[in-house]
């Protein structure tokens, strides 16, 4: 989610928008049952944000033992999924030290939930695409990622197996390919298609697995207003952590790509190798299971921010095409830079390479510009 600032007076809050009455009459009646209790100005309701689901967020201004503060309201229809998966995550991250939004009150019957507010930047409000990238922002993320990867234990999350994977990678033929782009696959690209997706499952599912939260990335990172920056001092003093529900366990080579390999952002590639470096060191030291080999790790992060990307690109098609939510393919070209790129440096992807710009148009006028000298 991404929040909006609280500071705004009043007359210029977007307070929030009910398209169903029935919804609105059982939020009243929910929000008047906790309001004395936690001081909450029905007045000052408005929006916060809405998530890419069907889930969106309202702050409140509330007085706790005399002193101002603000709280965040879920709205998620029940009949549209359910908030368990991010009650019971929320539980395991905090238990683990992470800063995440304790819940003050469920309403788990109609979907409304009282949280604490972590604050209204998230690390992508504060980073300046234009400006250097900043490096202790992103090792506070890594900080944060260790430590939330050291409590996994099977049995506990969903688990990230083939029929996962596989599930996520449909997405791009389905509404990037055929809908979006209006690309109809004859049978030898479906079979390029196919064996690429196999390849990229098998690697992935070759990593060992730990807990993932599959949406790692500066947007869901929250950065404490107050906070100080102490070199060595756990992260989790600093960034909290959002959009944690669709948390599963799965390889420890998917956050750290999602981390890197942006859906919104891009840096140079030295940069990401470094932070890669960087990470894959400190975990390998707190014990986690990265492997003693760096460059097959960077392989695995490789081939599971393309598996990332085609399964983005597809569903930021979705989001457009059936859920009405324009915009999100305006960063079609960064996920395209992302899979070309590498697609481009292992030959066993260089088939995916020529059938994706096969569908984007693109006219690539001999075999040197695969990359073969």
């Amino acid at each position: 989610m991404s929040p909006i600032p609280s500071t705004l007076p009043p007359t210029t809050l977007h307070a929030p928008q009910w398209t169903d009455p029935a919804r609105q009459a059982l939020f009243d009646t929910w929000f008047a049952s906790v309001q004395g209790s936690h001081g909450l100005a029905a007045n000052t309701l408005r929006l916060a944000s809405a998530d890419a689901s069907f889930r969106r967020y309202l702050r409140v201004d509330s007085v706790v033992a005399g002193t101002p503060t603000t709280r965040i309201i879920m709205d998620a229809p029940p009949d549209k999924g359910e908030c368990k998966p991010f009650v019971a995550v929320a539980e395991l991250m905090s238990q683990a030290g992470l800063k995440v939004p304790e819940v003050l009150a469920w309403d788990e019957a109609n979907g409304f939930m009282l949280l604490s507010d972590l604050g209204t930047h998230t690390m992508k409000d504060v980073i300046q695409p234009d400006n250097p990238p900043p490096l202790g922002l992103y090792l506070d993320a890594v900080e944060t990622l260790i430590q939330w990867q050291l409590v996994s234990r099977e049995g506990v999350l969903p688990p990230y197996d083939r029929a996962f994977v596989m599930r996520e990678l449909e997405l791009f033929p389905q509404w990037y390919v055929g809908e979006y782009r209006k690309f109809n696959l004859d049978a030898a690209q479906r079979q390029v298609l196919d064996k690429s997706f196999a390849a990229l499952a098998d690697s992935a599912l070759a990593w060992p697995n730990v807990f993932m939260h599959r949406d790692f990335m500066p947007r869901n990172l929250m950065v404490s207003e107050d906070a100080t920056h102490v070199p060595g001092k756990p992260s989790a003093t600093r960034l909290g952590v959002l959009d944690f529900q669709d948390a599963v366990y799965g390889p420890i080579t998917y956050d750290i790509a999602s981390l890197l390999r942006d859906a919104f952002l891009s840096w140079e590639e030295d940069f990401c190798l470094d932070v890669t470096i960087r990470y894959w060191s400190k975990a390998r030291k707190a014990g986690l299971p990265v492997g003693d080999d760096f460059g097959e790790f960077y392989k695995g992060v490789e081939w599971m921010g393309l598996q990332r990307h085609l399964k983005i690109a597809g569903i930021f098609a979705r989001l457009s095409i059936r859920d009405g939510k324009v915009g999100y393919l305006e960063d079609t070209p960064r996920f395209i830079a992302y899979i070309r790129a590498t697609c481009g440096r292992y030959m066993e992807l260089k088939p995916l390479l020529r059938l994706v710009e096969r569908i984007e148009g693109i006219e690539v006028p001999n075999v040197f510009a695969y990359g073969r000298t």
